[in-house]
């Protein structure tokens, strides 16, 4: 296998693994914790280290997830106080847990290969190098097998949990009304994260594990808000970002890690942008259509107020009803425009009469107009 291959694996693997977990991030709005996490774990791996000695261990793993863990706990029992909000507390734990396993490795672990640009940037070009040898037989990677180990461990807990997670995640209070434990849905997710975060240390580093973890995730939630749709598109935004961002770090000659998390931004961006129905512009356009709609309505069911009335002269007259609506002249001729060319209203002497398809349209949309009001 080439490397070029076994690197593309690697990251797609990553991928995966991360935007799985990454879904429920999303949908419980814990994006941020992950953040936190991805770098706290640095001192778990650091203390775990001191106690084994190794840095192969799988004991870091353990290490990085139980400090994974006490970073939610943490953060959850200073914002339970209600004296700072969740954001400030993650503000709080994670620089404080993160600088100390910095301190930590700059003062006693100088000697060792743990790198701290190394662990936050990640580089997958330097992956293949290092193998997993059984029995004088090299297989591959060492990524390679534990992020699928990794990737198939998410998979078996989301299978196995779906339903509890997806209870405690959109109502906790059901949840436990039928049996389940929230509580621990909740950590044995964000120990998972850890594991998760910690296994593609080494292969990509914190950065990409969050882009991974939190964009692909997120830019599902643009398109569907069914959660099996989500647990679908999110690898598979998290695949195409992996495979373009190899490829453009290729041909420009950058970083690998940094052109996989930032095709990660630029797909979120492009869906969020062009999506229709619910990207930005089809947003604009929709707002600007229900101004026109709301305005349409407006100036029919003013008309109607006013037919006939004494005052119909000035409340309906040409020149004059942009000063009754509070609308400039350039906006109200065109709203006249729309409702004449819809043939909702016509001119006699100057005034405008609605016809008998502009009070039907006015009627029938008059809920519409008490709505938004």
């Amino acid at each position: 296998m080439s490397p070029q291959l076994e690197i593309q694996l690697i990251a797609i693997l990553v991928a995966t693994s991360c935007a799985l977990p990454g879904v429920f991030l999303i949908l419980r709005q814990m994006a941020m914790m992950a953040d936190a996490i991805s770098h706290t774990i640095l001192l778990g791996i650091v203390l775990a280290f001191f106690i084994t000695k190794d840095l192969s261990s799988p004991f870091l793993i353990i290490g990085a997830a139980l400090m994974g863990t006490i970073t939610v706990f943490l953060v959850e029992t200073i914002n339970k106080t209600k004296l700072v909000n969740e954001d400030a507390a993650i503000g709080l734990i994670f620089p404080f847990l993160f600088s100390l396993g910095i301190i930590l490795i700059t003062l006693y672990a100088g000697n060792i290969h743990l790198d701290v640009d190394a662990v936050l940037l990640g580089e997958l070009a330097f992956a293949p190098f290092n193998r997993l040898v059984i029995n004088g037989v090299d297989i591959g990677p060492k990524s390679l097998y534990t992020m699928l180990g990794v990737l198939i461990l998410n998979i078996l807990y989301i299978s196995l949990f779906f339903k509890e997670l997806k209870l405690s995640t959109f109502d906790t209070g059901l949840a436990a009304a039928l049996g389940f434990s929230p509580v621990f849905i909740h950590y044995s997710l964000m120990t998972l994260v850890s594991i998760t975060a910690v296994s593609a240390f080494d292969a990509v580093g914190a950065i990409l594990v969050l882009a991974f973890m939190v964009g692909p995730p997120a830019t599902a939630y643009l398109i569907t808000d069914n959660l099996t749709k989500m647990l679908i598109l999110s690898p598979l935004f998290g695949i195409i970002s992996a495979l373009s961002g190899y490829w453009i770090a290729m041909y420009f000659d950058v970083t690998i890690a940094g052109a996989m998390a930032t095709m990660v931004g630029i797909i979120f961006a492009l869906i969020f942008i062009f999506l229709p129905d619910r990207g930005l512009i089809a947003n604009i356009r929709r707002r600007k259509e229900q101004k026109y709609e709301f305005a349409l309505i407006s100036l029919l069911m003013h008309l109607i107020n006013h037919e006939n009335s004494p005052i119909e002269r000035e409340e309906a007259g040409i020149n004059t009803i942009k000063n009754h609506l509070s609308w400039d002249k350039e906006f109200t001729q065109e709203i006249i425009d729309k409702t004449l060319d819809k043939n909702y209203v016509y001119i006699k002497d100057e005034i405008l009469k609605i016809t008998d398809k502009g009070r039907e349209f006015a009627l029938s949309n008059y809920s519409y107009i008490v709505e938004q009001d």
